[in-house]
């Protein structure tokens, strides 16, 4: 069972990479097919994913770390490259693969027809961003990253059109930029530590010499600065809500999980690298990741109050999240991680619905239509006939089913009960104000109070953008007609909210996990010992 679980782990990188090859290989005319092999390949790398969460979340000691190493080459860590699925990756797979079958759903009704490879490219996106979240060291963490956001560049311009060109520009220049940032901080680390493996550097920094410290410090701030880049930390996010408005629905939807690419390395290395085990490094960082945080949720707080488009507000909604996220991991305590894990899952699914949700509701009022029309005649198919445009069934009752998921939008950007939103802001403000649990003396950090009035803050201005908008969109007299919904265009939808939903209606078992994956994120000690200790496959007796 262990050695099956652990050749599992290679699987959600090596199926879409297969998938992708293959699909770049069919004619452009093989629509259904290619449509198919990507939903039947995602569909795929679901199961993998929870396959693999149960592995690592098995029933053990508690406190004990369960993790699945694939040594590639079976060379032993540090020496070859590792992949490692513990609770955080494995929960990034799941979440990624649920988003990944909702945006391919969506497309299938329209977007995937506006421009060629849209399959190879949404698979070799997966790609990037599964073996990021598997990776063990740190240059395929840039390999990764850098297939991910090649991929991702096809994908935003998407559909063609000088606004999604402008964004694209822009988007692909910064990334760039992060990418030159990303190679210099690795260069100083591995100049100074002799190792890029993650659990290996891990255990020489806190043994580094006070003099060599600063450089590895320098390479971690510089490293740093190019996830904080991806992660929308203010002053650097001026190009995520141009560039998330600008690109197709299903491609926004997907994009929701790459701002938490960003988040998830910044929270992995900030742990590994510099808790508390790390000596005179330990804590490296923290205050900027908490103070940063905080100016961004209000920075974006502001931009979502200020949004007059909704594309635009969901922009300045994918801000308040990661920045909400960044603060967590400032804060540096494991309570306060299990509740941000918490809201990590609830507000990328529900940005996601948000993204796929805001093309069908401005459809009724001409916009998406117009979008699409541009966006076809760009690739040649203006003639076509709408009927043959459109695969599926037209949704009855579109406005109330359109009205009651935008209402639950709201209450769950705005974090107001009883949903997982809520959920998730009650457990970080619950350990804030009481970091050594109920009924305990312990004194209550200053900064406590600042962070949760911008938590509060930052729903209230989602509930009043979210209340302004619905009523502009479903209440005033507008000239428009009833946007013609197919049944697999709301389905995903639907189905991104009702797992907030079971997020709600599980909060108890969900947050047990969490706690658990944050106090070994805290404590990583099992996390570099299953590394540096897993045994190759021949030593295992395996035959070669």
């Amino acid at each position: 069972m262990r050695l099956w679980s652990e050749h599992l782990v290679i699987a959600p990188i090596l199926i879409p990479l297969i998938v992708g090859a293959i699909l770049v290989l069919l004619d452009e005319k093989r629509r259904v097919a290619k449509s198919m092999i990507s939903v039947l390949s995602t569909l795929a790398l679901l199961v993998v994913a929870v396959q693999m969460m149960r592995y690592v979340s098995a029933a053990h000691a508690p406190g004990a770390s369960i993790t699945a190493v694939y040594m590639l080459g079976n060379w032993p860590a540090p020496f070859g490259i590792v992949l490692v699925a513990d609770r955080l990756s494995a929960m990034m797979l799941v979440l990624t693969a649920l988003l990944a079958l909702a945006s391919l759903i969506f497309s299938l009704a329209r977007w995937h027809k506006a421009g060629p490879h849209f399959h190879t490219l949404f698979q070799l996106l997966l790609m990037g961003l599964n073996g990021a979240f598997l990776t063990g060291d740190l240059f395929n963490l840039f390999v990764f990253f850098e297939v991910m956001l090649a991929a991702s560049y096809g994908l935003l311009l998407h559909g063609s059109g000088p606004t999604r060109v402008k964004a694209g520009l822009h988007y692909i220049a910064v990334n760039l930029a992060a990418a030159l940032l990303f190679l210099i901080g690795v260069s100083l680390i591995y100049g100074i530590t002799g190792t890029l493996n993650m659990a290996d550097l891990a255990a020489r920094i806190p043994d580094l010499p006070h003099e060599n410290r600063i450089l590895l410090e320098a390479g971690g701030a510089v490293l740093g600065v190019a996830f904080l880049v991806k992660a929308g930390m203010w002053p650097l996010n001026f190009w995520l809500p141009p560039a998330y408005t600008a690109a197709a629905a299903p491609v926004a939807a997907i994009f929701a999980v790459m701002s938490k690419l960003g988040v998830y390395v910044i929270l992995r290395l900030s742990l590994l690298l510099f808790g508390e085990q790390a000596q005179e490094s330990a804590g490296f960082g923290f205050d900027v990741l908490l103070y940063g945080g905080m100016i961004t949720m209000a920075f974006g707080a502001v931009g979502v109050v200020a949004s007059q488009a909704l594309g635009r507000l969901a922009g300045y909604s994918v801000l308040v999240s990661s920045g909400t996220l960044l603060a967590a991991v400032g804060w540096g305590s494991a309570g306060v991680t299990a509740g941000a894990l918490f809201y990590l899952v609830s507000s990328t699914l529900t940005i996601a619905a948000f993204f796929l949700l805001i093309e069908l509701v401005e459809r009724g009022q001409d916009a998406g239509a117009n979008v699409l029309a541009v966006t076809m005649e760009a690739y040649g198919d203006a003639d076509e006939e709408e009927e043959d445009d459109e695969v599926g069934v037209a949704m009855p009752g579109t406005l109330a089913a359109l009205g009651i998921c935008f209402g639950m939008c709201g209450i769950l950007l705005a974090g107001l009960p009883p949903l997982s939103g809520f959920i998730a802001k009650f457990a970080m403000m619950s350990s804030m104000f009481n970091p050594a649990g109920l009924g305990s003396d312990a004194a209550i950090r200053p900064s406590a109070w600042w962070l949760v009035g911008l938590i509060i803050l930052s729903g209230l201005s989602a509930l009043i953008a979210m209340t302004r908008a619905g009523i502009r969109t479903f209440w005033a007299s507008i000239e428009g007609t009833v946007p013609r919904v197919l049944v697999m265009e709301m389905a995903p939808v639907i189905l991104l909210l009702f797992l907030t939903v079971m997020l709600t209606l599980e909060a108890g078992s969900v947050m047990a996990y969490l706690e658990e994956t944050a106090r070994n994120l805290h404590v990583p000690q099992g996390y570099m010992h299953d590394v540096m200790t897993a045994p190759g496959m021949l030593q295992e007796g395996a035959q070669p």
